[in-house]
């Protein structure tokens, strides 16, 4: 029979030998290492999500989160349900696939509804699709604002009529849902207001109204088409005052330097919208200057008049016979042909044009009333005979120009009632510095510990794993000597020495060995040695 080296067993063999809790307990350690160090390497090679989409409908939703699955991108939703998150280094990769699939399409639906009509569709259909569709549309053009996260819009457009007295312009209502921290100055909320009324035939901007999801009325009241409360006014006001301090600043700076030099200006404006209509009559002008408007000039004549008659068929007829004497009396030839034959008045009758003048003015707004400037000089600096530098003020003579400046800077009016208030004083230099934020407050510092504080936790759990763990388990399993498989006397009939363990006794250094080792396995197992013993005792 071949005898077993135990002074160099296989790692099988002292695997078999070791007792079931020994065996128990290695598994359950190399089991824990495993998962630990998968655990670490999984936590390791997690990265932080970030908000892929908010506020997605339900169908966007589903799209999405099918494209992920298809594409194995992990992904999951915010804690309250309302965005889903991908992760951060693959947020941006992700927005370009979805968008070249065309998603999220957004939950309102535009012209795309035209393009599955049914057969046999109403008309009356037709028409609430067409502006469902239309609203859909104006509503994404809305949403495509930097500011704006949702937009509804409702139309109310009438029904066309033939009658001119009950034709009605179409209205509009939009509801803004704006981003946290966001908001709409006036000018983009007539942006709005126009970008509708211009999408809509025959509806004026005062029609639409808007409003935000807290239900403040964003479109200001309008009377006509002037606005009751207009906000560009106050803005106009401050650019007017803004603008007179830059000339003031910009005219003193290369004297004063500039930061020597702080002004003011209050300026008061007239929004008075005036019209006037006048008309002028100029005095009398020379006859030969003055167009004439009209003429009528008469003639008569006193005496004989001349032969005449009424052209026609009687006048061309020969002449009837002579009723009266063939000679004439004197007095009637001299009557005839007198100075009353030549007496003649004649009558001129002229109109000229009235000089007129008619005028239509209307004087433009935003007028200044009255202009408040206040300025301050700071002390300028000098050396004196000993080099030392000394705050030295200005004299009359040069606050006297330097006021001459300004005034000629800004237009400045007495008549108009402006004034101007010019000081020269020290400024106080002591600045308040911010306090520099502590190093453990700063972002980047915050994030690299955060960074190494995790790499350190995952080198200290390997090591912990290394010799806390495997190492103590295997040493175990190889300071342990497994039993001997046969005890006895080999094939030839002789007796084994030392207990049977087939390990001949040829040197002392053998003998002593597998006296210890009985003497462990006695210690350890004392069946085995009972059961020997007994087998002994039954052979003799």
């Amino acid at each position: 029979m071949a005898t077993t080296n135990i002074n160099n067993p296989s790692m099988a063999q002292l695997l078999l030998g070791i007792p079931s809790q020994q065996k128990l307990g290695l598994m359950v350690a190399v089991a824990a290492t495993v998962a630990l160090l998968a655990g670490l390497w999984m936590w390791g090679q997690s990265s932080e999500y970030r908000v892929l989409y908010a506020n997605l409908s339900e169908r966007d939703g589903g799209a999405i989160i099918e494209s992920l699955q298809q594409q194995n991108i992990p992904y999951k939703f915010a804690a309250g349900g309302g965005a889903l998150m991908v992760p951060s280094d693959q947020v941006h990769e992700v927005r370009l696939k979805m968008a070249a699939q065309g998603l999220p399409k957004g939950g309102t639906a535009g012209f795309e509804l035209m393009e599955n009509q049914k057969f046999g569709t109403s008309q009356f259909l037709e028409q609430v699709n067409f502006q469902r569709a239309l609203e859909g549309e104006l509503a994404r053009s809305v949403q495509s604002m930097a500011s704006v996260a949702n937009a509804r819009i409702h139309l109310a457009i009438p029904k066309p009529s033939v009658f001119v007295k009950e034709k009605q312009k179409p209205t509009a209502s939009v509801v803004l849902s704006l981003y946290a921290g966001r908001s709409l100055d006036e000018g983009q909320v007539n942006a709005i207001v126009h970008l509708i009324s211009s999408s809509i035939p025959n509806m004026p901007s005062q029609n639409v109204t808007v409003v935000d999801q807290t239900g403040t009325l964003l479109s200001a009241a309008r009377n006509g088409n002037r606005q009751i409360l207009d906000a560009s006014q106050l803005k106009y006001v401050r650019q007017i005052e803004q603008d007179y301090v830059k000339r003031i600043e910009d005219i003193l700076s290369p004297i004063t330097g500039v930061q020597n030099v702080r002004a003011q200006v209050t300026a008061s404006l007239d929004f008075t919208t005036t019209e006037q209509t006048s008309e002028l009559f100029k005095p009398n002008q020379p006859p030969n200057e003055a167009a004439v408007r009209s003429m009528q000039s008469t003639e008569a004549l006193n005496g004989v008049k001349s032969a005449g008659g009424v052209p026609g068929a009687l006048s061309n007829q020969p002449p009837v016979p002579a009723t009266a004497p063939l000679v004439t009396p004197a007095n009637a030839v001299a009557a005839a042909n007198g100075p009353a034959a030549n007496n003649t008045q004649k009558a001129q009758t002229t109109n000229y044009e009235v000089d007129r003048t008619i005028q239509h003015t209307k004087l433009p707004t935003g007028n200044i009333k009255r202009l408040s400037l206040a300025v301050v000089l700071n002390n300028r600096n000098v050396a004196d005979k000993d080099g030392k530098v000394v705050s030295t003020p200005y004299t009359e003579q040069e606050k006297a120009q330097i006021a001459s400046l300004i005034k000629e800077a800004v237009g400045f009016e007495e008549q108009r009632g402006d004034t101007l208030n010019l000081l020269n004083s020290a400024f106080n230099d002591t600045t308040e510095e911010l306090p520099e934020l502590p190093i453990w407050k700063q972002t980047e510092i915050i994030e690299l510990a955060k960074d190494i504080v995790k790499y350190l936790m995952i080198i200290i759990g390997v090591f912990f794993l290394l010799f806390g763990v495997i190492r103590p388990a295997f040493k175990s399993v190889s300071d342990y000597t497994p039993p001997p498989e046969h005890m006895g006397g080999n094939d030839d009939g002789e007796e084994g020495s030392a207990m049977g363990f087939g390990q001949p006794m040829s040197s002392t250094h053998a003998y002593e060995n597998n006296l210890q080792i009985a003497k462990q396995l006695a210690k350890d197992d004392p069946k085995i040695v009972a059961t020997v013993v007994k087998e002994w005792v039954n052979k003799e």
